[in-house]
């Protein structure tokens, strides 16, 4: 009966049964390779790609230091939120394990493109963003919202030197608007510490800085410093 059953299914064209070094790799606990969106890819403009090598020769001497960024979050940053920010919300973390980050959900070129640098010494983040076609809001410029969410995602990375925190506060002066697919120059800085209060400032200038697009300045809450912090080139929180 079984033989017969066998050969129907061989008859049918059932695959061939995987052999067991396949179903081992199958279940293999090797960790999976995130990409790094921070690295140049075909949308950059020739703009973009200078600044990043200018700065890139910067991290040479460890004054700087490129910060990678991710489509997802790790699970020790995941497990560190639900410590620390206690929300429902955050308690299922199969299901939160397939959430993206907003900034690096759009296809190359039409969303955010963008690389951040941090220098310890300074307590600064320069990033350097390219807004894309599909965050247009008046013809041809940039919406003011894309650029707000550009400014919080810097300065919150600005402030994480710091420690596990969130933007409470962030106030946005538009000065000069920001034409589509051109790049910018972010510049933001640590201004001082209060208990658990961080505050922060940003600016968003031409890259010759003769023009300032936008003026900003944030108070994020938080906690104390831990070990999840003490290198943010391997604490691809936010950006």
């Amino acid at each position: 009966m079984l033989r017969s059953c066998a050969i129907r299914l061989r008859a049918l064209g059932s695959p061939p049964a995987r052999p067991p070094e396949a179903a081992r790799r199958l279940f293999s606990s090797e960790k999976a390779i995130h990409k790094d969106y921070a690295l140049p890819n075909p949308s950059w403009s020739k703009d973009l790609r200078l600044l990043f090598d200018q700065f890139m020769r910067k991290c040479e001497d460890g004054s700087w230091k490129r910060l990678p960024s991710y489509k997802q979050n790790p699970s020790q940053v995941f497990r560190e939120f639900q410590t620390r920010f206690v929300d429902p919300s955050l308690k299922k973390e199969e299901q939160m394990s397939k959430a993206q980050q907003f900034t690096r959900s759009f296809e190359e070129g039409l969303g955010f493109e963008y690389v951040m640098f941090y220098s310890n010494a300074e307590k600064r983040i320069v990033c350097f963003f390219q807004g894309g076609l599909h965050l247009q809001g008046v013809p041809g410029f940039l919406h003011g919202g894309a650029i707000a969410t550009i400014i919080d995602v810097t300065a919150g990375m600005c402030a994480i030197a710091e420690g596990i925190v969130m933007t409470a506060n962030l106030n946005i002066n538009y000065k000069k608007p920001i034409p589509l697919c051109s790049v910018v120059v972010l510049n933001s800085q640590l201004d001082k510490v209060e208990g658990r209060k961080v505050f922060i400032s940003c600016t968003v200038q031409s890259i010759d800085e003769k023009t300032v697009h936008t003026e900003a300045t944030g108070t994020c809450f938080g906690r104390a410093s831990n070990s999840l912090v003490q290198d943010l080139g391997s604490f691809p929180l936010r950006p």
